[in-house]
């Protein structure tokens, strides 16, 4: 099992990481107070493990929402280039015969320590900047929809954003999965 606990080295690897990013404020968030974030960083030690998750899978997190919760979230241009190629969760990961993906967008996003978005979380991303214009997220899918065997993703086409469906089995190397972190 995986320690959810970042060395010294890498703790201040990825708070300097952070730090940058968050100073740049590029979302123009009001009331963002680096101090304040740090602190509540290293007093959530397995968090901050998510974050440095986040960001060697190409997710480059960075502070979407502040309030009484800080929320992190992928921020990349497109799709973490780390966590694509994946079908939707893992009951789908086990059901397929052949040609199976390495793992299910559900189960690595639960290994991460982080939250798949939802639609409103993924639509309230795509105000802040243009995501996904090449690659595709999944999100989190509703109960009524994964029952009878399909899964939701989204991107943006034509300066529109797009919500799709597809099989729970189906995996594409342009479609991977974007997540968040609140602190």
């Amino acid at each position: 099992m995986t320690t959810k606990k970042l060395s010294e080295n890498e703790t201040e690897e990825i708070l300097n990481i952070l730090k940058v990013r968050i100073k740049k404020n590029r979302f123009n968030l009001k009331n963002l107070d680096w101090e304040e974030i740090e602190k509540r960083l290293i007093a959530n030690p397995e968090k901050l493990w998510s974050l440095e998750q986040m960001e060697k899978t190409g997710g480059e997190p960075d502070v979407i929402k502040i309030g009484s919760a800080i929320v992190f979230c992928d921020c990349s241009k497109e799709s973490p280039s780390g966590r694509r190629s994946l079908c939707y969760d893992h009951e789908a990961l086990l059901a397929r015969k052949e040609n199976k993906p390495q793992d299910s967008a559900v189960n690595a996003a639960q290994e991460m320590g982080i939250e798949l978005l939802d639609e409103d979380q993924y639509r309230h991303l795509q105000t802040l900047d243009k995501f996904d214009e090449k690659t595709s997220s999944w999100i989190k899918t509703p109960s009524e929809i994964r029952k009878l065997g399909g899964s939701l993703f989204c991107d943006r086409r034509y300066d529109f954003v797009f919500l799709y469906h597809n099989g729970v089995q189906s995996y594409y190397a342009a479609r991977g999965f974007r997540g968040l972190v609140k602190i």
